[in-house]
């Protein structure tokens, strides 16, 4: 087997064909780096960004939508602070179910009982782990684990599963909850095939 074979196999792999990955800049980064997304990361442009290896990201996404099929969609709760993800997010709660909370994480919502929204879950999503810190921190104190987006400037020592992408934008976004709600359906046995899942990600893209 040829180099050109392998790599054509491992492109037609992809949850995505890679120009999609491409055009959403999923594999852009920032201009810090941190040790933690260290392992994540392909290389630095010369504009000073640095870039993510895109076959990682598509074994994450894939590993990670595996994970959530192991829980009920009330079972995990998914916050996003981040306003590029609100749409995403929202829309990715309409068809899988998981609730979504798009704007400030009401403080204590996963440790204090005595709250009326309190709620007991088992998995916490978060889009960014710095601007989504508070859940994070609950959830840890809480014993729930956490699966994140995390970016080539984020911190990992909190998560206990690392998504890593470009968490910032709105494209990037899209693509991403587009996917996770596609593979979360086909694990859950809720549709067999792609084709089953009618969303666009256009549809999950915040205009």
């Amino acid at each position: 087997m040829t180099e050109k074979t392998t790599k054509k196999e491992s492109r037609e792999e992809l949850l995505v064909p890679l120009e999609q990955y491409l055009k959403a800049g999923i594999h852009i980064g920032t201009k810090f780096k941190t040790k933690y997304m260290r392992e994540f990361i392909y290389k630095n442009r010369p504009d000073g960004l640095y870039v993510l290896n895109l076959q990682k990201i598509d074994e994450r996404i894939k590993k990670a939508a595996q994970l959530l099929a192991q829980y009920k969609p009330e079972d995990i709760l998914l916050v996003c602070r981040r306003e590029n993800g609100f749409k995403p997010v929202k829309v990715f709660e309409k068809h899988t179910g998981i609730k979504a909370i798009a704007g400030r994480y009401p403080p204590g919502m996963l440790t204090n009982t005595a709250l009326d929204n309190y709620a007991e879950v088992k998995l916490l999503i978060a889009v960014d782990a710095w601007p989504d810190r508070n859940a994070i921190k609950d959830a840890r104190d809480s014993g729930v684990p956490i699966v994140a987006l995390c970016d080539t400037n984020n911190q990992t020592n909190s998560i206990d599963f690392v998504m890593p992408a470009n968490n910032k934008g709105k494209k990037s976004l899209g693509l991403i909850f587009w996917i996770l709600a596609r593979e979360y359906l086909k694990n859950t046995k809720q549709i067999k095939k792609d084709s089953d899942f009618k969303p666009t990600i256009e549809d999950f893209t915040e205009e």
